[in-house]
């Protein structure tokens, strides 16, 4: 806190400059102060910036504002005629005030300077300054909300297990479809259901949808509606004022908040009550949210995508779940298939499974055999995607797949897939696409025609991948999903 020169005019400069926000990233200001000449002084520096600019010249001016717009950040005169700043400083902080505060005074007072501090204040600047200190100031402020939000974003993503790459895996015609749908829909706003089992990887087609919008650099919060409580939801995802209810000593913002310019995910939607769905579907429509035990509105920009394991016109039929809200999330509806109607997925699944879970157990890989995949295709994967990554994950520990756990519930529809489609070779029942054109033809695992003893099927589907990678065992090995040591032993048993 230093002493600056009198308050001076505006620079030339109109527009930001030097790393700056962009103008869309501009917030509303409010500033409360009883000197006039300060009001006016301020209003027209910033609003030459692209910000705007609301005045006030006492607390209970501002707080009046405050009820009508939102203010990003506030820019608040200690010494007002009434109230004091420092004191409504401490109500605003205590209310659940999700912006931030500069306070500004004419006297050098080092204890007034730490009691504002430590009631939430984000910056102290002393009279007279330069609009130049006041802008940096604000800067700051809006940089340290950025902050804010991405590090609580980065601590939830961090505290999730990792599921592996984040893209959408599957060759049947029911996954292609819903690459393409997703690719279409991402890049608009509209709001998004996502219908599926449990375990089908909902949430990975939610963030398919946010990496593939103009929102990918902005945050992306996912959250299981199931998994808290119904008395906490409320203020889980809008955030509570001070004392908004027992245990709520301090005042905390919502994920809405932290999910401001980017994409908020809502899991398990029709687990909502149904007063929180009719506040919901406000913030909808009206893009406002208003923490629990506050009387400010908060103006928030998210793209909301939804995902139900539920019928959910059929739990509005019943009068389970809003009609309105149900009409309002369906713009678009993106169905998964359970994994037992797509069994051709399978291989490609495990296998992915199998190239990044080794790694983070420290366990040698198992090799995936066409014996092994096709026993993995018959199964019906009640737990769809969810089950068999917990099967190769287990199969790894135990150094062996346990294929006894198996049932055979979906072979019959397995059986008349491979004998319909050729293009099924020995490269797809291996856990990899199968190659087009093929360099080699196909090698049928059923059928009276072109059965091969095991080894050889395993050898031809070994060379055929080296050749496609030029060669490089490596590469190879990693496409496999087994280990460098284990390719050079075959290919010396072999004399390549």
């Amino acid at each position: 806190m230093t002493m600056t020169a009198p308050v001076s005019a505006p620079s030339d400069r109109s527009a930001p400059e030097g790393g700056r926000m962009e103008d869309q990233a501009k917030p509303s200001i409010l500033v409360v102060d009883d000197e006039e000449g300060i009001c006016s002084f301020l209003s027209r520096a910033l609003e030459r910036r692209g910000w705007r600019v609301e005045v006030a010249g006492s607390a209970e001016e501002g707080a009046q504002k405050l009820e009508r717009i939102h203010a990003e950040v506030i820019i608040l005169d200690v010494a007002l005629p009434g109230r004091s700043g420092l004191d409504w400083l401490k109500e605003l902080m205590a209310g659940g005030y999700a912006g931030e505060v500069i306070l500004v005074t004419a006297f050098a007072d080092m204890d007034t300077a730490i009691d504002a501090l430590r009631s939430g204040a984000a910056d102290f600047v002393l009279k007279p300054f330069r609009v130049e200190q006041i802008l940096n100031s604000i800067d700051r402020c809006v940089e340290r909300t950025r902050l804010t939000r991405e590090n609580y974003v980065l601590r939830r993503q961090l505290s999730k297990k990792d599921n592996g790459r984040d893209e959408i895996v599957g060759r049947s015609d029911a996954m292609t479809r819903l690459r393409s749908l997703v690719q279409r829909v991402a890049p608009t706003p509209s709001t998004v259901l996502i219908q599926g089992e449990s375990g089908v990887g909902k949430e990975l087609v939610a963030r398919a949808l946010h990496d593939l919008s103009p929102r990918a650099d902005r945050p992306f919060v996912a959250v299981n509606c199931a998994a808290i409580s119904a008395d906490l939801i409320e203020a889980e995802l809008f955030g509570h004022a001070r004392g908004a209810f027992t245990g709520a000593k301090d005042a905390r913002k919502g994920l809405f908040y932290y999910a401001h310019g980017g994409t908020l995910f809502l899991d398990e939607i029709g687990e909502l009550s149904l007063t929180l769905q009719s506040k919901l579907l406000r913030v909808l429509e009206e893009r406002r949210i208003r923490p629990v035990g506050s009387e400010q509105e908060v103006p928030v920009d998210v793209r909301v995508v939804t995902a139900t394991n539920r019928d959910l016109k059929a739990e509005a039929a019943a009068g389970r779940f809003r009609p309105d809200l149900f009409y309002r999330l369906e713009v678009m509806t993106l169905t998964i298939p359970p994994l037992r109607q797509r069994a051709v997925d399978v291989p490609e699944l495990a296998a992915l499974f199998m190239r990044f879970l080794p790694a983070r157990l420290a366990v040698p890989p198992l090799t995936l055999t066409p014996e092994v995949t096709r026993a993995l295709m018959c199964h019906s994967w009640p737990g769809n995607v969810r089950e068999l990554r917990n099967f190769v994950e287990r199969s790894l520990l135990l150094g062996e797949f346990p294929l006894d756990d198996l049932d055979t519930a979906n072979a019959a529809a397995v059986e008349a897939g491979l004998a319909a489609d050729p293009s099924l070779c020995a490269a797809a029942v291996a856990g990899n696409p199968p190659c087009a054109p093929c360099p080699v033809r196909h090698v049928r695992m059923d059928g009276d025609n072109d059965v091969l003893p095991l080894a050889e099927v395993e050898k031809r589907h070994i060379l055929t991948v080296l050749a496609r990678c030029d060669g490089s065992k490596a590469r190879a090995a990693d496409l496999l999903g087994v280990s460098r040591k284990t390719l050079d032993r075959k290919c010396v048993e072999w004399g390549v």
